[in-house]
């Protein structure tokens, strides 16, 4: 007597199979990419890089240069080559000073200081002429 009751057994590699692998693994993965987020936008450990920035950097040859590091108030000089850092000499606090504003060696300002040297000279060259 033919049983009515289907087979417990599917084809592996059907299409709705296939279908539901792929679905699966999108899932899975934005799952990752969302909590990578997460994790980083609100994890409580503050990020280095706002103590830290690079003042200056040497080339010494094609591969090799030394970069002045400032981490909160010491500088470090840095010798960089492929594969490796090291560090050539630490500054004590206050041995290096810096520019406080950024924007005193800008193009504008260095302008401005010009053209009111320039008409300065202009001004006395006019005086002499009278």
């Amino acid at each position: 007597m033919p049983s009515s009751i289907p087979p417990a057994f599917k084809e592996p590699f059907s299409g709705e199979a296939l279908i539901q692998l792929v679905v699966g693994l999108c899932v899975v993965v934005a799952i990752i990419f969302i909590l990578s987020w997460v994790l980083k936008r609100f994890s409580g450990i503050s990020s280095m890089t706002k103590n830290m920035r690079v003042v200056g950097v040497l080339p010494l040859s094609a591969r090799e240069k030394a970069v002045l590091v400032k981490v909160g108030q010491q500088h470090l000089l840095l010798g960089v080559a492929p594969g490796r850092v090291s560090r050539l000499h630490a500054f004590e606090p206050g041995e290096i000073e810096e520019a406080n504003d950024k924007k005193a060696d800008s193009f504008s300002n260095r302008l401005a200081e010009v053209v009111k040297q320039r008409r300065a000279s202009e001004e006395k060259s006019g005086d002499r002429d009278e």
